[in-house]
């Protein structure tokens, strides 16, 4: 196996789970080349559940609101918590 198909199966095999805790949590994805661009969005409501792949065109994603981000690298909280203020 050659390092290019290396490096795409490994692009490719990255998934992301994100469950939205509160209505109106967004997920946008973000383009790979010389120039980062917005590729998709989404709204998700309280409760769903969104199974997003890294591609060879989408680079980044950016969540925003609460939400529980599951990735192979571990599993993160976005948004600020209920007792945050400001």
């Amino acid at each position: 196996m050659n390092e290019e198909d290396r490096t795409d199966r490994s692009v490719l095999s990255d998934f992301i789970v994100v469950k939205a805790h509160e209505n109106g949590v967004s997920v946008i994805g973000l383009t790979r080349g010389h120039e980062t661009r917005f590729a998709h969005s989404e709204k998700l409501d309280a409760g769903e559940v969104w199974i997003a792949q890294f591609t060879e065109f989408t680079s980044a994603m950016k969540i925003r609101g609460r939400a529980t981000i599951l990735t192979a690298h571990g599993t993160l909280e976005s948004g600020r918590s209920e007792n945050e203020t400001g």
